[in-house]
């Protein structure tokens, strides 16, 4: 568990004045979700996802988080998380790599990654989270770099997890892809200061790509579609302000409180505790873009510029 350095107050400013709130339709009538959009004239709020987030599905929702460590989800867009669940969307989380690393006293280095893995279930279990929608890629910690890509397996000492005679951190996450089928997905933001948050959304963007296509057809059919990219945010703020703010009522932030207290082997529980109930029951999330380049863009620019010259 690590102290997180990013500020939600500096997102503060962006938003306009809380706006009268409606309890949506839930098993507990006084939990609320609200969600906030900025748009060019003010701020869309509503507690139905669908008026917030474009190009809505419906019943064919399905939210995919990623989180580079165990915790990362929770501590970064657990409300968000929680709201998603919440709404009854179709949730699903994946962790990337193993915890061995998130050690804090000597005696711990040999069974830390079984420790937290199941102070990670059960802290999803807190959430709400089916076991079945957590997934576990097992990729080592703190060395996500050291397995980039996708190679054959060979078994070899520091090649990471095997799935369908396939290595590498890209050919685990175009298997969750193919696996879950998000429409919108979650990672962190990749200004982040830790090389894992960078690294794990590095390769979402290009395993998202191949997700896609026909390549590695042994890791499952194909996506549709490249779902809805966003970014959360840990230590570090974001590459560009961000679009979206979720609040909840004190109920679901005590949810999130719940989760984060099941990570019992991290000794800064206390500070991370402290520094979430400052940040309070709202959160903040960026909407990113998956930008192919389109050779018509630049041929405009040109043809713009030459019609400048002939003036």
């Amino acid at each position: 568990m690590r102290r997180r350095a990013f500020a939600p107050t500096r997102c503060l400013h962006l938003y306009h004045p809380r706006v009268t709130t409606r309890t949506y339709k839930g098993a507990d009538m006084s939990s609320t979700v609200v969600f906030d959009r900025r748009v060019e004239k003010g701020l869309l709020s509503s507690s139905n996802p669908a008026d917030i987030f474009p190009n809505w599905k419906g019943s064919e929702e399905r939210w995919l988080f990623l989180s580079p460590h165990d915790d990362d989800i929770i501590c970064g867009c657990g409300l968000t998380f929680i709201a998603s669940l919440f709404c009854g969307i179709k949730t699903f989380a994946g962790v990337v790599t193993n915890g061995k690393m998130g050690y804090c006293a000597p005696e711990e280095r040999d069974t830390i990654a079984d420790v937290r893995r199941n102070e990670c279930v059960d802290s999803f279990t807190t959430l709400g989270l089916p076991k079945e929608n957590l997934f576990f890629l097992n990729h080592d910690d703190g060395s996500l770099n050291q397995q980039a890509g996708r190679r054959f397996a060979t078994g070899a000492a520091g090649e990471g997890p095997a799935i369908a005679g396939g290595a590498g951190v890209q050919n685990s996450l175009v298997w969750l892809f193919r696996q879950t089928r998000p429409t919108r997905l979650f990672v962190p933001s990749i200004t982040d200061l830790h090389p894992d948050h960078k690294f794990t959304n590095s390769e979402t963007m290009i395993s998202i790509f191949h997700a896609q296509g026909t390549i590695w057809p042994e890791l499952g059919e194909p996506i549709p579609e490249i779902p809805a990219i966003y970014e959360y945010a840990t230590y570090s703020n974001f590459i560009t302000p961000p679009q979206i703010r979720t609040r909840v009522s004190e109920d679901l932030f005590e949810r999130k409180i719940n989760g984060i207290l099941q990570y019992k082997s991290q000794k800064q529980i206390d500070l991370t505790i402290k520094i979430q109930r400052e940040n309070g029951t709202e959160e903040f999330i960026r909407e990113a873009e998956f930008d192919i380049f389109v050779p018509q863009r630049c041929k405009d620019l040109f043809a713009a510029a030459a019609a400048g010259n002939d003036q």
